[in-house]
């Protein structure tokens, strides 16, 4: 029985053991000695990381907003923004990480702030690209909020561009996606002056 203080509700007796199993395979075709003394536990922590670092897989971001979604008549921008965020890359499974910047305009409706950095938490434990991750954060607080408009900016260090490939230490990618109001010009400069600190 595997036991843990810090155990999280994704792990699983069962997921864990058969991540185990592959992951000492693993290490055996990479040349290792998975029973010398710095590695008899690593099968199981590495399980146990992945299990965390996929956690939203197994959360529902719509019904995290849907907890603390309030009427209320106010109609300006919403910015929630350098939200931290982490992730892995689906095509190297190394990770990306950076800033969310989330805005979006009321129609009604609002929700909690936190709630809006939960969406990226959600989003983000799961194997990503950053464009389809913009994506589905704009989407998620559309379909949920159904607000005038949702705008979306994350800036990312990809560490399968900085540790391998290209190997380029400073390249940030940025990625943005909006719907509704923030199709004029006008209203997405003011949010990326917003955002950027700038008036």
């Amino acid at each position: 029985m595997i036991t843990d203080e810090l155990a999280h509700p994704e792990w699983t007796e069962e997921k864990i053991m058969a991540l185990m199993e592959h992951y000492a395979a693993i290490l055996k075709l990479l040349g290792e000695d998975t029973n010398r003394e710095g590695l008899l536990k690593t099968p199981e922590r590495v399980a146990k990381a992945m299990l965390t670092l996929t956690r939203g897989y197994e959360q529902d971001p719509h019904e995290i907003l849907m907890t603390a979604r309030f009427r209320e008549p106010y109609s300006q921008m919403v910015i929630v923004k350098d939200i931290d965020f982490f992730s892995l890359c689906e095509h190297h499974l190394i990770p990306f990480y950076g800033k969310a910047h989330i805005g979006y305009i009321p129609n009604g409706y609002i929700t909690g702030l936190s709630k809006i950095a939960r969406v990226v938490d959600v989003f983000s434990h799961r194997l990503q690209v950053q464009e389809r991750l913009t994506l589905q954060i704009k989407e998620c607080i559309q379909r949920t909020l159904q607000p005038l408009g949702v705008m979306v900016v994350l800036e990312a260090k990809h560490m399968c561009m900085q540790m391998r490939g290209v190997e380029k230490q400073g390249a940030v990618t940025t990625t943005s996606d909006f719907t509704g109001a923030f199709n004029q010009a006008k209203t997405r400069q003011e949010f990326m002056n917003l955002i950027r600190g700038e008036h």
